[in-house]
């Protein structure tokens, strides 16, 4: 017979680290530029992060705390999705470091901005994917209390993917190929995927 560790996370976890986010996992990761109204670009990453829907392409992240993002979003309406990739992950894990609103995390990681084409927030220049976003919803969520928590969820049209040409191979987006980087659990814990984790089911017919 399976024994089980059990617990309500009212009452906590009892364990060195909560097991929530490490089960919950391996997530793609929101690394997420946004402008404040004075120019500032910001770049932070989110482990809460994944897409929604297709037509229209809808994703979205949520940010535990009322961070410079959330403010950014709420006041333009806008922010930038960037691939991680393997050779970006120092500059991602840095970016998410406790910057003052009036720092730039792209000037402190040393990476490059390149212009969007619809929106005003910047894209990381060497990631090989990003999509431009115009925000669609901000939800603060509640517990079954009814009370709000500290937690904000943004969601946002896609409006404009660039995609590095590299990776699309007769015409068809090698996942494979680009060295995505997602979060799992743990105090430090990331995943990689390549080939050898690539499984090919079609649906039934």
């Amino acid at each position: 017979m399976t024994n089980f560790y059990s617990y309500e996370p009212k009452n906590g976890h009892g364990l060195p680290h909560d097991p929530f986010n490490a089960i919950v996992g391996p997530r793609p990761i929101g690394w997420i530029a946004t402008q404040s109204k004075s120019g500032v670009a910001n770049l932070a990453p989110y482990s809460f992060f994944n897409a929604f829907n297709y037509v229209p392409p809808i994703i979205g992240f949520s940010s535990i705390g009322y961070k410079d993002t959330v403010r950014n979003v709420e006041e333009t309406g806008e922010f930038v999705w960037n691939l991680v990739t393997q050779d970006l992950l120092p500059q991602m894990n840095q970016s998410c470091a406790a910057y003052p609103p009036d720092v730039s995390e792209f000037e402190a990681t040393g990476l490059a901005k390149a212009s969007s084409s619809i929106v005003a927030p910047p894209r990381v220049a060497k990631a090989k994917v990003s999509f431009e976003c115009k925000c669609t919803e901000i939800i603060q969520l509640k517990g079954i209390s009814g009370d709000k928590i500290q937690t904000w969820i943004m969601l946002g049209e896609v409006v404009k993917v660039h995609i590095d040409s590299l990776l699309l191979k007769d015409g068809i987006y090698e996942t494979a190929e680009a060295g995505h980087v997602l979060r799992g659990g743990g105090p430090a814990d990331y995943f990689t995927i390549g080939k050898e984790q690539l499984v090919k089911l079609h649906r039934p017919k």
